[in-house]
């Protein structure tokens, strides 16, 4: 799991204004699917390619 790519706190809090707001449901954690994100980019992959611990890819 060490060649995953994580967000690190300091990152999170600075994309947290851009973030949509909760209506009365609470947020779900973002950073799995934010470093999925940044993972499958940097390596030329498909959300489908991605590992499992970035969240399912459907």
């Amino acid at each position: 799991m060490s060649d995953l790519y994580w967000l690190t706190d300091a990152q999170m809090t600075r994309l947290e204004p851009y973030f949509p707001k909760s209506h009365g449901k609470p947020r779900v954690d973002d950073r799995p699917v934010l470093s999925g994100i940044i993972f499958i980019n940097r390596n030329g992959l498909r959300w489908r390619d991605a590992p499992k611990e970035y969240g399912p890819h459907s």
